[in-house]
């Protein structure tokens, strides 16, 4: 029998499949197609303080091998999702989920993640320093080492629970922010984010998404995500969840000898609604074709 536990900053976890947040829903969504006791765990919709409408529509574009989104983090606000969205969340699920933090300042981010860390269902604070679809926050927290170290150091000052810091790819040295955050006291790294894209429409000759940019996903951003993963793996200690283009079991492998602890799976998610279930229920088949018992012991394997 091939061993698929993995332990996420101290938390052990069936296996290290989650699906990225923003492709999940508040999972119960998806457990009404399977049982979604299945994944490792799972990083729920971004959240933010207040309520979000998101960014006007369009707001997908597809792309070959890919996709756009520029969704602008729609969502209930930090208090909806405590008193509406976990509640439901907890008759489906049972382990711990990862929430995924966003925001516009810095105050933003600590009093949200002050909030969720209180919350007995949330294992890990991951906090989005990264997105690329908002205007005055997002990303623009997660292009300096500075900017990257204040909100680490920020969120670690009032929260208990492992935070995993979400980087954005569209830098140009990604493995010194990574190594600021780790300084700054973050539990771990998850990366990479979407790339930053377009698509523009011959017939209006106008950009098909309304946000003009938004973020490119899907398997053809695994290679970009894979040689960061490498590269930050040579820089710090700490975990890495890996993520970018994954949807199957051999790309979880191929991530985790790259250096991740465990992987997201995010624009599958939205393809396929059981690309999850399916990755997982291949997986120990793909560890038997090449020889692997354990998943702990092939981390970092390609260094």
């Amino acid at each position: 029998m091939v061993n698929t536990k993995i332990s996420l900053c101290g938390i052990e976890i069936d296996n290290p499949v989650i699906p990225a947040s923003g492709t999940y829903g508040f999972g119960y969504e998806f457990a009404e197609l399977y049982d979604i006791n299945c994944l490792g765990t799972f990083s729920f919709k971004g959240t933010t303080k207040d309520a979000r409408f998101g960014n006007p529509t369009p707001r997908i574009a597809e792309c070959a091998s890919g996709m756009l989104n520029a969704v602008g983090l729609q969502n209930p606000g930090v208090e909806k999702v405590i008193s509406e969205e976990l509640p439901k969340l907890a008759k489906v699920f049972n382990k711990k989920v990862m929430a995924n933090v966003s925001g516009f300042s810095l105050e933003d981010y600590v009093y949200t993640c002050e909030k969720l860390d209180k919350q007995e269902q949330v294992g890990w604070l991951e906090v989005n320093i990264s997105c690329p679809n908002v205007h005055g926050g997002g990303m623009s927290f997660g292009t300096s080492c500075e900017s990257a170290y204040e909100v680490t150091k920020a969120v670690k000052a009032v929260t208990t629970k492992p935070v995993i810091i979400k980087l954005s790819p569209n830098v140009t040295d990604i493995a010194s922010i990574a190594a600021a955050c780790e300084s700054a006291g973050a539990d771990a790294i998850s990366m990479i984010n979407t790339l930053m894209g377009m698509r523009i429409n011959l017939k209006t000759r106008k950009p098909i998404i309304a946000n003009k940019t938004g973020g490119y996903s899907g398997p053809a951003i695994m290679p970009v995500a894979l040689r960061m993963v490498y590269q930050v793996y040579e820089a710090v200690k700490i975990p890495i969840v890996g993520m970018g283009g994954i949807s199957t079991a051999e790309d979880v492998i191929e991530m985790m000898l790259a250096g991740a602890t465990a992987v997201e799976v995010g624009a599958a998610n939205l393809i396929d609604p059981y690309a999850c279930k399916n990755i997982i229920d291949e997986l120990p088949k793909a560890m038997e074709k090449y020889r692997i018992n354990d998943l702990k012991e092939i981390i970092g394997g390609a260094h």
